[in-house]
């Protein structure tokens, strides 16, 4: 199966601590940093409480 993706790139600044945690965990589970941020990232309540 071959998935198509739209696009939209991102540059995010990291403090060195935060960089270090993310490849630590990244070393640890063998997964790619960016598949452990778009899974963070869609685990973010997008529902607004008003």
């Amino acid at each position: 199966m071959n998935k198509k993706w739209a696009v939209k790139r991102i540059t995010i600044n990291l403090a060195l601590n935060e960089a270090k945690n993310l490849e630590k965990y990244c070393d640890q589970t063998g997964r790619p940093a960016t598949d452990v941020i778009r899974e963070l990232i869609r685990g973010l309540a997008t529902t607004r409480s008003e």
